[in-house]
């Protein structure tokens, strides 16, 4: 009998939650959690490449975590740099596009920089593109593209009884980036904590039992499996 064909999903999505407790289980510190977290990063990013998936976006940093205690921020900030610094050449070698999405304007000037050498490096590759949320909040996005949608009736260049979904979604972060067809959180936690609300609307959701430092292939793996058999309807009746 030949096996059923994979159904394997364009774009997923990963809200990576589980760094904090899986340091505090091993009595560790936090950090302790995020640097292995940053492991679990490459992992999904090699693992989506294999998988045949061609857009990753991960939840690194949202727009909320800047209320956390400064000395973990500030570990954050440093693993980012670190991250940017030792990993795009590699990315780059793989034919990674390397993306990021957010509010770019809290992060340090130098985090911008290597950003954008990041994204100017790797622009051209086409066989994966690795998108990752820094100073995300899904809301904040929807307000930001509002602004920009009211500035452009004011100036006349929309007429506002004319706006649809489209003339939002062009505003977005994501204007040119498919919505993703999966979403998977670690964790065990059943919520998307304010990302990518507009762009979820359709997108089939798994949550994993697993903490983050935790997710290896196999994991991947099975998120897809259990994608590949749900009947994505889209508000239509089928059959």
């Amino acid at each position: 009998m030949t096996a059923e064909p994979r159904v394997v999903p364009k774009h997923v999505a990963i809200i990576m939650d589980g760094n904090g407790r899986w340091a505090k289980s091993r009595g560790l510190p936090r950090v302790a959690g995020h640097k292995r977290g940053a492991d679990a990063v490459r992992r999904a990013v090699k693992s989506a490449g294999e998988l045949g998936v061609r857009y990753l976006t991960l939840f690194g940093f949202s727009s909320e975590n800047w209320k956390r205690p400064l000395d973990e921020i500030t570990d954050l900030m440093a693993l980012l740099r670190n991250y940017l610094r030792s990993e795009i050449a590699e990315l780059h070698k793989q034919g990674v596009r390397v993306r990021v999405i957010g509010d770019r304007a809290r992060l340090a000037p130098d985090i911008v920089t290597l950003i954008e050498q990041a994204e100017r490096t790797t622009e051209a590759n086409t066989k994966l593109d690795f998108i990752i949320a820094l100073s995300y909040g899904a809301r904040a996005e929807i307000a930001r593209a509002a602004r920009a949608l009211a500035h452009a009736a004011k100036a006349g260049e929309i007429d506002p009884e004319t706006i649809g979904e489209a003339d939002i979604a062009k505003y977005l972060y994501t204007s040119d980036i498919p919505d993703p067809d999966l979403l998977v959180r670690t964790s065990g936690e059943m919520r998307i904590s304010n990302f990518l609300l507009w762009q979820a609307a359709y997108t089939e959701f798994v949550f994993l039992d697993v903490l983050w430092p935790d997710f290896d292939r196999a994991h991947f793996e099975a998120a897809i499996a259990e994608f590949g058999k749900r009947d994505r309807r889209y508000g239509a009746i089928v059959g």
